[in-house]
């Protein structure tokens, strides 16, 4: 089995940096352009409010009403301006040559003018300033003006959206991480209950024979008997190595006859039944004629861990497991039945799971191995059909019929 993929994962880190650099680098171009087009709309803003400023200047009327210029274009600025003359120097007693700077008014005048000095000059690092002339000739003032609040907020907002996403990434690394690492210890401590599981049967099986062995050594009619059992056993035991080997593996699929396939592991069951000490009945019912392309080592095997978790979930006499095969038109159904303590909803969804298991031992791996032969080999499905508490579960197997 192979417990991971190097470069599967890889090229999934190397994918996924890719899509996060292009959704920031998309994030930032996106906002930048925002960005530009609010300072368009400023710039445009103070280019009207020059003309403005410039057209009262060449009316030659005094008396000219400039209460609209104030109302509809001074008062809704919402960005840092500030007015000069010719000099860049600021008339620090007019409130409209200010607008949207916040300074502290305790300061002397000089520290003032050395403010707004500067002030002005990172003002015109951010835009060139706007000249309002007279006669075209005559400098009367200069506007300087900075970004708006939004827009500063606008320029470091997709970076701050980067860090957040950067940080979302390395946290949902590190969780992924981790849930890999756990379901990783599930497999490995799953795959050793279950090939402890495995070869649980017919090792038992294997010391009640040589238990025979000592007792019937000198009937040799019993000694052929038990040897036939024997052997019976140990090609149990290079079968089921046989089936570890091919986890991860391509098995090859052959046309094989259901009907009989199943029926091997009903007889291997049947004669080791009265060891666990139960009294139930194995039954297999259906069509004995219809086959399907299967791997019969690993085909069997899901039908065994079936079996054993009925055999399992069945703790009262009078026990039954039917097996039922059934045509279909282009597929063969396969129910295994039982009388058993049934699987609550809630665990229904869990039973296929490497790892999940309700027993002190074994199952850890049982049904996540069945469906990974049966869908990920055989192309079929599996699934549980119905289960009732203290009624039983019946699960379903479709495989393609050949």
């Amino acid at each position: 089995m192979k417990m991971s993929s190097g470069p599967t994962s890889l090229r999934l880190k190397v994918f996924l940096i890719v899509i996060a650099l292009a959704i920031a680098a998309g994030t930032l171009y996106y906002t930048q352009n925002l960005v530009s087009k609010l300072q368009e709309k400023e710039r445009q803003i103070v280019q009207l409010y020059a003309k403005g400023i410039e057209y009262v200047a060449n009316t030659f009327n005094q008396d000219a009403d400039i209460t609209f210029l104030f109302d509809n274009i001074i008062k809704p600025i919402d960005f840092p301006l500030i007015l000069t003359n010719a000099n860049d120097e600021v008339n620090f007693g007019s409130k409209e040559d200010i607008r949207n700077v916040d300074y502290d008014t305790s300061l002397t005048r000089q520290e003032l003018k050395d403010f707004f000095n500067q002030k002005v000059k990172e003002m015109d690092k951010i835009h060139s300033p706007l000249i309002v002339a007279y006669a075209d000739s005559i400098i009367l003032t200069k506007i300087h003006y900075g970004d708006s609040a939004l827009i500063n907020q606008l320029k470091f907002y997709p970076y701050l959206q980067i860090i957040i996403a950067t940080l979302f990434i390395i946290l949902g690394y590190v969780g992924f991480s981790n849930v890999k690492s756990s379901e990783q210890r599930n497999i490995w401590v799953g795959m050793a209950k279950e090939t402890a599981h495995q070869f649980g049967t017919p090792i038992s099986s294997l010391m009640g024979w040589l238990e025979m062995l000592r007792i019937n050594y000198n009937d040799p009619d019993k000694v052929l008997d038990i040897s036939d059992e024997i052997d019976s056993d140990v090609q149990k035991l290079n079968k089921i190595t046989y089936r570890f080997s091919k986890i991860g593996a391509t098995p090859e699929l052959k046309k094989r006859n259901v009907y009989d396939e199943i029926s091997n592991v009903i007889e291997y069951f049947e004669r080791r039944l009265p060891q666990t000490g139960k009294n139930v009945e194995l039954k297999i019912i259906g069509d004995k004629e219809i086959c399907a392309q299967i791997n019969s080592e690993l085909f069997e095997w899901v039908i065994e861990n079936l079996v054993k978790n009925a055999l399992d979930a069945i703790d009262h006499k009078n026990g039954r497991i039917e097996i039922a095969i059934y045509d279909s038109r282009n597929i063969v159904d396969i129910e295994v039945n039982d009388n058993g303590k049934g699987i609550d909803l809630k665990s229904r969804k869990d039973i296929f799971r490497p790892g999940y298991s309700t027993k002190r031992r074994g199952w850890g791996l049982g049904l996540s191995l069945s469906k990974r032969i049966i869908e990920g080999y055989h192309g079929g499905k599996i699934f549980v059909k119905n289960s009732h508490i203290s009624e039983g579960t019946t699960f379903r197997i479709e495989l393609i019929k050949s």
